[in-house]
């Protein structure tokens, strides 16, 4: 597999699109010395490059083929800057360190090429590892999962060329927020990498991290979760979807996802152990929980796994936001419904004064996978028998502190308290799911903090909530896959748009007039988030928005190739609907209409069918000679 260096720089030959911001690395020195350019002012950042400026991100089959893997050096993982120990405030003017060196005259493309070998070729140790790597953890790593802990998971992205490592970000100014929307303006929603910044700036003070952000972003992500073969992960992100689609359906096979219970390990032998904080040694403020939008109510926890037990509904995992009120206290926001809000109506019910609750922080990638879906339904089993499912093996828990709450072992921290249930707080706003903000409560759920206990150095994972994917979906397009092949008629394959929440692009093999329309319904009746179907042909490329476009654009007449549903159920935090947590549904039948159901006499050939057919040579042979189009110095 080609570095991601080297595809980088390719692609900047191309393009013309700047790398993304790597890690700093050793510079080859020049045979000259070149002038020397005046340091930018302090806490002043590079002016960002207007988006409509930029040419599109070169798409992957313009890039040239992967090299055989002999050929090129061993993933190397790419060092960090050294964290220091918290110090007084600097002066204003050391205050932040741009994350990009001071503008220079771009070098000849064959001198541009060749320092990208010589750096692939040097093995760099990283000094983050080496500091939060612990007894408890896998010292050989493997490349792909499913892993026992986001550590694990955070050195893959890594290695892979697949997660930038910065020394620091303001985020009183937003940056870390700034760059999870550029980096997905200019490489892509599904190639923009992971982001991890060893220490923050949050209320004027630098707070160590790690933080990561854009964890699950990109798709090469999927792949190395779930534990596609080494040898088969490649820079194509849309081939390793796929592939990590097809997975995960063998591991449902016909009865859904396998269930695997938990292993309870000791606490001597669990990491999220190492330190126990309780009482007044408590405090949230300290860790790089941060504020991610201007307009929110202030610092939250994006990514907690919240976790309570009831004697008659079982187990339950959600993911609900939490603001941070105090250094003992937080908010948490099930929404009406949701199976936590269902159990802490279920203990005030019964008369109960509070609900105990532990919240997971960093738990690996397959917890917080189930932890942010409906894998198994509503109560549809504890959620962490399902990541079990997912991994293949069972989760290692242990016992909470103040509770009998089973938490994974090897996450980052566990946060315990209890939910008043005869006293509410405002919480709120905060910029949700679709992308706009969210409103203010005057009333909901919080949890007093009783105990804390967390790994050295404990990574704190952001979802930047409306911007950024913020788990793993291919178990949950797997799963609807699974149900689509039993209802839809004609179905072949199916993709959720996460930038447009809500559309549903579902595949079919069409066969007979009036089965675009017959499978569209049928999807839309199997999910309460499908506002939009769009149904298409078999020869559309689901993955490629402009290819769904284009069938749009060319197949689809809005009569007779619609159907309008008026009412229907819909997604509480739709902003644009009239009445909460109702919706109207639309089905497009964007497949090639039959002359029966009001299409044309005649379809129209498509042209690359035409060219395939009619010179089978062409492809092949632009396929052999791909390289010598782009050549390197590598």
């Amino acid at each position: 597999m080609p570095s991601a260096a080297a595809l980088d720089a390719v692609r900047s030959m191309k393009t013309g699109i700047p790398t993304p911001i790597q890690a700093p690395v050793p510079t080859p020195v020049p045979s000259t010395p070149a002038p020397e350019v005046p340091a930018p002012p302090a806490q002043t950042l590079p002016t960002p490059v207007p988006v409509e400026q930029l040419p599109p991100p070169v798409v992957t089959e313009q890039l040239p083929p992967p090299l055989p893997t002999e050929q090129l050096p061993p993933p190397v993982v790419a060092a960090a800057p050294p964290v220091e120990a918290p110090a007084p405030a600097p002066a204003p003017t050391e205050e932040f360190r741009p994350l990009t060196p001071p503008p220079v005259e771009p070098a000849p493309t064959p001198d541009f090429v060749a320092p990208v070998a010589e750096v692939v070729e040097e093995e760099i140790a990283n000094p983050l590892y080496d500091e939060i790597v612990h007894e408890h953890e896998i010292q050989e790593v493997p490349w792909t999962g499913p892993y026992d802990s986001i550590r694990e998971y955070i050195r893959a992205m890594e290695a892979t060329g697949n997660l930038v490592h910065v020394a620091e970000m303001n985020q009183d100014e937003y940056e870390t927020t700034a760059f999870v929307y550029r980096s997905i303006e200019r490489l892509g929603y599904w190639k923009a990498p992971a982001l991890l910044v060893d220490r923050v700036k949050i209320d004027g003070e630098w707070v160590e991290g790690p933080l990561l952000a854009n964890a699950y972003g990109p798709w090469a992500s999927e792949a190395l979760c779930l534990g596609v073969p080494m040898e088969e992960i490649t820079d194509n992100h849309e081939q390793m979807y796929r592939k990590t689609l097809d997975l995960v359906e063998k591991k449902m096979g016909f009865g859904g996802l396998p269930k695997v219970e938990p292993e309870v390990v000791d606490a001597s032998a669990a990491p999220v152990k190492e330190i126990i904080l309780t009482g007044d040694d408590i405090d949230l403020t300290k860790f790089a929980f941060i504020q991610t939008n201007p307009a929110d109510a202030g610092r939250y926890m994006t990514t907690g796994s919240v976790m309570m037990v009831d004697p008659e509904l079982g187990k339950n995992t959600g993911t609900y936001r939490c603001q941070i009120k105090g250094p003992r206290q937080i908010g948490v926001n099930p929404e009406p419904n949701q199976d936590g809000w269902r159990m802490i109506m279920a203990a005030k019910k019964r008369g109960e004064k509070s609900l105990k609750c532990s919240i997971v922080m960093g738990a690996d990638p397959m917890v917080f996978t189930a932890s942010s879906t409906k894998l198994g339904g509503p109560f549809g089993g504890d959620e962490i028998t399902l990541a079990g499912g997912l991994r293949g093996k069972a989760v290692q828990v242990v016992k909470s502190e103040h509770s009998d709450i089973l938490v994974p072992a090897h996450a980052e921290m566990i946060i315990e308290g209890e939910i008043p249930l005869d006293e509410l707080l405002p919480e709120g706003p905060f910029a949700e799911l679709y992308g706009y903000l969210g409103r203010a409560k005057e009333e909901n759920f919080f949890m007093n903090v009783t105990a804390v206990t967390h790994r050295p150095k404990p990574i704190i994972v952001n979802a930047y909530t409306g911007i950024a994917r913020a788990y793993c979906t291919s178990p949950v397009e797997a799963g609807f896959r699974a149900q689509f092949r039993r209802s839809v008629p004609g179905f072949l394959n199916m993709h959720l748009l996460l930038q447009a929440l809500g559309v549903y692009i579902v595949q079919i093999n069409k066969t007979s007039p009036g089965q675009g329309i017959a499978a569209g319904l049928s999807a839309s009746a199997s999910s309460g988030l499908a506002k939009v179907v769009i149904v298409v042909d078999k020869d559309v490329n689901i993955y490629r928005l402009d290819d769904v476009m284009a069938s749009l654009g060319s197949r689809w007449q809005p009569v007779p190739g619609t159907v309008l549903i008026p009412q229907s159920q819909g997604v509480p935090l739709d902003p644009s609907a009239p009445k909460r947590g109702l919706s109207s549904r639309i089905i497009i039948d964007a497949t090639r209409q039959f002359e029966a159901e009001g299409g044309p006499a005649a379809l129209a050939p498509v042209s690359r069918e035409l060219l395939e057919e009619l010179a089978p040579n062409a492809f092949p042979n632009i396929d052999a000679k791909w390289e010598t189009f782009f050549p390197t110095n590598n």
